[in-house]
Parts: structure tokens; sequence; C-alpha cells
């Protein structure tokens, strides 16, 4: 059996259209550029999405993320390289993708809060959401990196 790729923009104009408000939002928001693509690629990697983690990894490099934080990513936590403001960014980003094992506890939601204002801890919350909801997409509909 053949399973076919699915295309939700002409599946479903207006979804894509709502969900690429949201994207619009995101990138004219109150955070780094190079934050929100480390935030997408992490999300991307606890997902598995290989269509978003091929997409975001060539994006972060165009930021000027160097490939030698993006091959750490997956061990951000252990690693020098990332700011206490991008492990901040990235634990929360973890414990949001993997919010039905953990529910966002308190105190880490006092420590992220400690390196983001009100408006980029929205902002940052929204980033996790929209990744997640592109990484389900994209999954779930076969699409395809390359």
């Amino acid at each position: 059996m053949k399973t076919d790729r699915i295309d939700a923009y002409k599946a479903a104009p207006e979804a894509m259209k709502a969900m690429m408000g949201v994207e619009e939002y995101i990138q004219n928001c109150s955070l780094d550029v190079g934050l929100i693509e480390l935030v997408r690629m992490r999300a991307s990697q606890i997902n598995g999405c290989a269509f978003c983690l091929d997409l975001h990894s060539k994006d972060a490099r165009k930021a000027g993320e160097t490939e030698q934080r993006l091959y750490l990513l997956d061990a951000w936590y252990e690693s020098h390289l990332y700011s206490e403001r991008e492990k901040a960014a990235l634990a929360w980003t973890d414990a949001l993708t993997k919010i039905a094992e953990n529910h966002a506890p308190d105190e880490l939601f006092d420590d992220v809060r400690e390196h983001f204002a009100d408006r980029e801890m929205a902002d940052l919350t929204t980033l996790i959401a929209l990744i997640n909801a592109w990484n389900r997409l994209a999954i779930s509909l076969r699409y395809q990196h390359g």
C-alpha cells in the first residue's frame, strides 16, 4: 500500500492561513531569530520530525548558527556553548514538548521567568506550541524532507 503525502495547504487552506498568521507573528515577535531557530530545532528533535529538522537546520545556519551548536543541541543541558537564557528557553521547550509527562512544573516556570520578560515568555510559549503543531502536521500528513 502506498502512503501519499497530504498537502495541508490544498486540503485545508483556512487552517493553514491561520497557522501562517501565528507564524508571521513569531517572525516579528520579541525573540531573537537565533533563539527561535534553536527552539524549533529542539522541539523537532524531541518529536522526531525530519521535515522540520531539515527546514530549521537550514534556517538556523542562515541566521548565523554554528554547526557545532546544532550538533550539540540534543545535549544542550551539559554544553557550555549555550547561554543561560538559551538554556532556559531549551528547558522550557523540552518541558512543553513533553507536557504530558511533566505538566510544565512551577519550579521550571519560575526559573525560565528569570530570563524572559512577560511578553517574551508568552512569545516563547507560543513559539513552542506552534512548532509542536507544525511537527504534528508534518509527521502525520507524511511530509518528506529535502
